[in-house]
C-alpha cells in the first residue's frame, strides 16, 4: 500500500491526525520513511545535533513500584553535595557543557536539596548547563514541602536549573500506567506539572517510552498529547523515542513468558517516522536513542525522521539495569563520525538545541 496524497499533504501542513498515523502502519515502510525524512529536511534541513553531557544519579533508591524498572534498590546511596560537585567537576574536565541529574522518588530527596544542588552546581561551575529532574519528582517534592508547583519550579529556575527532563511520561494513558506505574503521577497530573514548568519560562524535552503493554493507538494518543501541549506553550524542544528494555523488571519478565520479547528495528523505525509525521510543524527535534537502540540503528534512524543523537552520555545506569547492551558513553568523535557518514552535518548543541 502507498501513502494516499491526502496524508502526505496533511502531513506536510501539521495536521495529520490520529487516523492517519494508524493508516501508515500499513503501508510501504521505506515510503513512510521517505516520507518522514522529506518531513525533517522541511525542518531542520541536513544538521544532525548532539550534546557532550554526563548523567548524574543522586540516589540508587526509589520507593516507587514502577513494573518497567530495574532501578529501585531499597538501601542504597545519596550523594552529598560535595560529592556531585566532583562528578559535575569530573565531566567539565572530560569536555561536557550539560549536567543531567537523574534522582528517585524519596522523601529524603525534598525540594530544600534539589534547591540546593542546582544552586552549587550553578554557582561552582556557571558555565555548566543543568538538566535534570522529572516532573513526577518535582510534584512529588513540592507536595511534600506544601509548595505549589509553579513556586517550586519559580524557585529551581532561580537557583539555576536550565532545562527540566520531560521523562517519568512513559505512556499518557491512565489504562497502561495502571498497569505499569500504578503509584506514579497520573496522566493529567504529568501534563499539570509540565505546563506548570512552562509557565515559569522552563524549557523541557519530552518522552515516550513504548514497546510493552501499549497499544499502537496509546502511542498516537501519546504523541498527540505532546503536540496539544505544544500548541498551548510551545516550551517542548524535542521528543525522545525510547523503546522499552524488558530485562529486570516485572512487566519485562511477563513478556517474556508470553513469547513477547524488545521492539523490532523496523519497529522503532516507523515509531520514530510516524512521530515526525504527527509533530510535523509543532516539536521540530526528533531524537534517536542511541543507548536504547544501538548506534547501527541510530544511523539508519538519521534518514527516518531522526535529527538528534542524544548526548556523550558518560553513564547510563537506568538503561544498564535494564538490560541494555549498548554501552553508557559514546565520544563526541564517533558521533560525529556517525553523523557525517549518514551524509549529514554535525553540531554541538546544548539543552535548548543551541549551537555550542
Amino acid at each position: 500500500m502507498t501513502i494516499p496524497e491526502e496524508i502526505i499533504e496533511r502531513a506536510h501542513r501539521g495536521k495529520a491526525t490520529k487516523e492517519d498515523a494508524i493508516a501508515l502502519l500499513d503501508v510501504n515502510p521505506f515510503e513512510l520513511y521517505t516520507l518522514a525524512d522529506n518531513l525533517r529536511k522541511e525542518a531542520v534541513g541536513d544538521t544532525v545535533t548532539y550534546v557532550t553531557n554526563r548523567n548524574i544519579y543522586i540516589t540508587n533508591m526509589c520507593k516507587g513500584h514502577c513494573g518497567f524498572c530495574g532501578f529501585r534498590e531499597e538501601k542504597g546511596y545519596i550523594l552529598t553535595i560535595e560529592e556531585i560537585l566532583e562528578q559535575v567537576g569530573q565531566a567539565e574536565k572530560a569536555g561536557a557543557v550539560e549536567i543531567c541529574i537523574q534522582g528517585g522518588y524519596l522523601p529524603q530527596l525534598d525540594l530544600e536539596f534539589y534547591n540546593e544542588i542546582v544552586k552549587s552546581i550553578h554557582t561552582n561551575y556557571p558555565n555548566m548547563t543543568i538538566h535534570g529532574f522529572s516532573p513526577m519528582e518535582i510534584h512529588y517534592a513540592s507536595s511534600l514541602s506544601k509548595t505549589p508547583i509553579e513556586d517550586a519550579f519559580s524557585e529551581l529556575k532561580k537557583s539555576g536549573l536550565g532545562t527540566l527532563t520531560g521523562t517519568s511520561a512513559e505512556i499518557l494513558v491512565d489504562r497502561v500506567r495502571k498497569i505499569i506505574c500504578e503509584d506514579k503521577i497520573t496522566t493529567d497530573q504529568w501534563i499539570e506539572t509540565i505546563k506548570a514548568s512552562h509557565r515559569v519560562g522552563l524549557r523541557t524535552n519530552a518522552t515516550i517510552m513504548y514497546g510493552h503493554v501499549e497499544t499502537w493507538e496509546e502511542r498516537f494518543d501519546h504523541i498527540l498529547t505532546i503536540r496539544d501541549i505544544q500548541e498551548e506553550t510551545g516550551a517542548f524542544t524535542e521528543l525522545i523515542t525510547m523503546p522499552f528494555m524488558p530485562y529486570n523488571n516485572s512487566v519485562g519478565e511477563e513478556m517474556l513468558r508470553s513469547g513477547k520479547f524488545m521492539t523490532t528495528g523496523m519497529e522503532d523505525l516507523k515509531m520514530i517516522a510516524i512521530a515526525r509525521v504527527l509533530l510535523n510543524k509543532h516539536v521540530d527535534n526528533l531524537q534517536a536513542c542511541w543507548v536504547k537502540l544501538g548506534k547501527k540503528l541510530a544511523h539508519v534512524a538519521l534518514s527516518c525522521g531522526a535529527n538528534d543523537l542524544g548526548g556523550t552520555l558518560m553513564e547510563d545506569q537506568i538503561t544498564l539495569a535494564s538490560g541494555g547492551a549498548n554501552g553508557e558513553y559514546l565520544s563526541p568523535e564517533e558521533l560525529e563520525w556517525i553523523i557525517k557518514s549518514a551524509g549529514r552535518k554535525p553540531m554541538l548543541r546544548n539543552a535548548l538545541y543551541e549551537e555550542i
